[in-house]
C-alpha cells in the first residue's frame, strides 16, 4: 500500500506563464512519469528526473520543491486524464453495450501509456489527504457522470437511486482497472470484454 502522508505544503513553486517555461515543466513532468512507472517510488529521484528531462536541478527546484510535488504533479495528470475520458464518453444515443465498449476503451488507453506507473501511484507512492477527499472536486464530477449514465438509461433526471448505482457502478470499475494495473493484465482483451459485460448487464438490469 501507498504511504499516507498529511496534507503537505509540496504544490509547485510557480505556475509557468510563459511558453518555454510551459515546455521546460512539460519535460519535467513527461521525465518524472516515466522514471516513477520504470522504477518505482525507491528509484525515483529529483536529480534522475533532472537528468532525463534535459534541464538542471535548480531548474527543476525552480518549478517542484520535492520528490512529493512531483507525484502530485503525475497524478493530477492522470486525474484530468480520467476526467477527460468521462467528458468525450456520453451515454446519450447508446446502448447499455455501446456505452460500456466505448467506456472501457477509453479508460484502459488513459491506464495503458505507462503501465508501470498506476502500480506504483497506488502501492507505492506517498499520497496527501486531498486525493482521499470524497468531497474533492474530481470525486464529485467523476461521480456525477456516472450518476448521469445510470439516470440516461433509466429515461429520467438524476435521482438519489441513481448516486447510489453510479458510485457502485465507479467503484466497480475502478477496482477492476487498477487490479488490472497491478498485476500487468491491463492489455487483457478478456478483461476488458469481462468488464464489458460487468457494465452493460449492470446499466441494462436498472
Amino acid at each position: 500500500m501507498s504511504t499516507r502522508v498529511a496534507k503537505h505544503p509540496s504544490a509547485m513553486r510557480k505556475v509557468p506563464r510563459q511558453a518555454r517555461s510551459r515546455v521546460t515543466v512539460e519535460a519535467i513532468i513527461q521525465a518524472a512519469t516515466r522514471i516513477l512507472s520504470d522504477e518505482g517510488w525507491a528509484g525515483f529521484t529529483t536529480n534522475k528526473v533532472a537528468a532525463l528531462a534535459g534541464v538542471s536541478i535548480g531548474s527543476l527546484y525552480q518549478y517542484f520543491p520535492d520528490k512529493l510535488s512531483l507525484v502530485d504533479a503525475i497524478r493530477r495528470r492522470h486525474l484530468d486524464d480520467c476526467l477527460a475520458v468521462m467528458r468525450n464518453t456520453s451515454a446519450s444515443g447508446l446502448s447499455p453495450v455501446q456505452f460500456a465498449r466505448q467506456l472501457v476503451q477509453d479508460i484502459v488507453a488513459a491506464h495503458s501509456i505507462n503501465p508501470g506507473l498506476h502500480r506504483v501511484l497506488l502501492d507505492e507512492a506517498p499520497s496527501s489527504d486531498e486525493y482521499r477527499d470524497p468531497n474533492s472536486s474530481f470525486e464529485i464530477e467523476y461521480l456525477a457522470y456516472y450518476t448521469r449514465a445510470v439516470a440516461t438509461f433509466r429515461n429520467r433526471q438524476p435521482e438519489t437511486g441513481d448516486q447510489i448505482v453510479g458510485r457502485v457502478l465507479s467503484d466497480a470499475i475502478d477496482g477492476v482497472i487498477h487490479n488490472a494495473a497491478r498485476r500487468g493484465d491491463i492489455g487483457d482483451a478478456s478483461v476488458h470484454a469481462e468488464l464489458i459485460r460487468l457494465i452493460s448487464l449492470y446499466i441494462a438490469d436498472t
